[in-house]
């Protein structure tokens, strides 16, 4: 038997940075944000980071439609 994965809609906000580079964030996934040179990889970028922030929201059962991820970053 094989399962059926569900199909969800997410909308996602891009703009173009004066940098000259792409960033895009969602509404419908907390904590989504991604940055690339263009929009298609902005795009491609996105939509593996939704798939992932979903399935762990699942797999860890968070209850609220906020999802915090923690990131330490060098700038």
């Amino acid at each position: 038997m094989f399962s059926m994965k569900k199909q969800v809609t997410i909308n996602l906000n891009i703009e173009r940075l004066p940098e000259g580079v792409y960033i895009a964030t969602s509404s419908d996934v907390q904590g989504l944000v991604a940055q690339a040179k263009t929009i298609e990889k902005v795009i491609e970028i996105s939509e593996s980071l939704a798939k992932t922030l979903i399935s762990v929201r699942k797999t860890n059962f968070i209850p609220s439609d906020k999802i915090f991820y923690p990131m330490r970053i060098s700038v």
